[in-house]
């Protein structure tokens, strides 16, 4: 299928001449999206957790791409477990896949690795990459290698779900209720940023119950920021129902831990605030030993914005991959 490609990015010098960390990621995000390629076969392009495509016209299946690198010194340190980085690698691409209710089957894996990096080394960050793609039923089929000064692992993750079913960040509507699963916040501190498990169920039970979705890798604020400019609304956050974890809440400033973190790989999301009260039965029920928690409503359309319920403008900010130096952790 032939693409017609459309270039509408505006090479103005007040972008264009500027670097990546002047700019940060969101801009340079929407600023290539400017630039792709429009195909008829693209249901969901550029901006969201994953893109969607659908093979044929009649297809019944829409399948979901994601790829997410990671790299020593910036995602990990020198001394993590090397299966335990393994595991982070897989897990994050998966939680980009719950985060759309979809299924994963195939992973690809690129190893760019020094040349003197130990194959015990290796060998241990696939056993556990192997380890978490086989939990969540899919497989590493392939991918690819290259020498480089430092450690990185590139994966790209397809799954599939049914047609037209996929959970956007741009669904918010009019009236829903905010919720996130679990608790937020220092998992960088806690260690869990290595070990958490991708919403990989919670997810495709969600989608036909949600309006929108999205993992949180960066932070409660630069995900709600995500949906409020992807579904232009107004989004309320009640401060004091944020759930935060144990490693969060004994921080000087617990509340600014879940904000801007990052890296938990929880789920947030937005439903019909009509089927609320069900919903939180029916969660109750279906996961007993993991919080869902409501912790704002979406007040309107029209105009992206996320405050607090006192009127104050959350801060739009989390983590940017070109807004801080050195590593994550």
């Amino acid at each position: 299928m032939r693409c017609g490609i459309f270039y509408r990015v505006q090479r103005t010098t007040d972008i264009i001449s500027k670097t990546l960390s002047q700019v940060g990621e969101r801009p340079l995000i929407e600023l290539l999206r400017q630039g792709a390629a429009l195909c008829p076969d693209v249901v969901v392009g550029m901006g969201d957790d994953c893109a969607v495509v659908r093979v044929s016209p009649d297809a019944a299946e829409d399948i979901v791409l994601k790829s997410d690198p990671i790299i020593r010194g910036r995602h990990f340190l020198g001394d993590a477990p090397p299966e335990l980085v393994g595991r982070k690698a897989v897990g994050r691409a998966l939680s980009d896949i719950a985060s759309m209710g979809a299924t994963p089957r195939w992973l690809l894996v690129d190893l760019v690795a020094p040349g003197d990096t130990p194959l015990e080394y290796i060998t241990a960050v696939f056993k556990g990459m192997n380890a978490v793609a086989a939990e969540y039923g899919c497989a590493i089929v392939g991918g690819d290698t290259c020498k480089s000064g430092e450690l990185h692992l590139h994966v790209f993750c397809c799954g599939t779900l049914p047609r037209g079913s996929a959970r956007l960040r741009s669904g918010a509507r009019q009236g829903d209720v905010i919720r996130v699963t679990g608790e937020l916040g220092g998992s960088l501190a806690s260690g869990r940023h290595l070990s958490f498990p991708p919403r990989m169920v919670e997810g495709q039970w969600l989608r036909d119950r949600v309006n929108s979705m999205r993992d949180i890798s960066d932070g409660l604020s630069s995900e709600l920021w995500h949906i409020a400019h992807e579904s232009k609304a107004l989004l309320v956050l009640s401060a004091d129902a944020v759930p935060l974890s144990a490693t969060a809440a004994a921080d000087a400033s617990p509340l600014d831990r879940a904000l801007y973190d990052g890296e938990d790989f929880e789920l947030l999301f937005t439903l019909p605030a009509e089927n609320d009260p069900e919903f939180d039965v029916e969660w109750r029920r279906r996961f007993p030993d993991l919080k869902c928690t409501r912790i704002g409503e979406v007040v309107s359309t029209g105009t992206a914005g996320v405050v607090f319920t006192d009127g104050a403008r959350v801060p739009e900010r989390g983590y940017d991959h070109f807004g801080k130096e050195g590593c994550k952790e």
